[in-house]
């Protein structure tokens, strides 16, 4: 049961990133006369760290497989992902500026909406991924403990 389960969760953080690398490579070259460069720059390295935190949940995935889950690798893992999560973040709000002379322009206050919404998204996932990485941090200590009492 547990190895369907981390495969259909491998399969799904796949197809999360497939969507991600059409946007990058077909959709966005489109945009490049018509965007300032820092934001053709900032969504290219937002990929770049979201697919850096698709790689590290699909190697997470692969301890839970070889039961290697209460591991500081795991830890490593998450702390990976809540780095990458406060770095989208971190560059949106960077990217903000640049966006609000284009949605002054057009009219369009919707345009200064999304990357808000994306950097509270991106947050929560750092938080979470904070708090599972404090979780697992003592589990690992407490079984540690555990093994040297026994």
């Amino acid at each position: 049961m547990k190895r369907g389960t981390t495969l259909f969760l491998k399969m799904a953080v796949i197809l999360i990133g497939i969507p991600v690398l059409a946007l990058c490579i077909f959709w966005l070259p489109g945009f490049v006369n018509y965007l300032p460069y820092p934001i053709i720059i900032g969504v290219y390295a937002t990929a770049v760290s979201f697919y850096f935190a698709l790689y590290q949940a699909l190697k997470l995935l692969s301890y839970i497989d070889r039961n290697k889950a209460f591991s500081d690798l795991s830890v490593d893992a998450l702390k990976n992902i809540k780095y990458s999560a406060v770095a989208i973040s971190a560059i949106y709000a960077v990217l903000v500026p640049f966006l609000f002379p284009i949605a002054d322009a057009d009219d369009a206050p919707g345009l200064i909406g999304f990357p808000l919404i994306i950097i509270f998204g991106s947050m929560v996932i750092a938080v979470f991924a904070a708090v599972l990485e404090k979780l697992l941090k003592e589990a690992i200590d407490i079984k540690s403990e555990n093994d040297l009492t026994v």
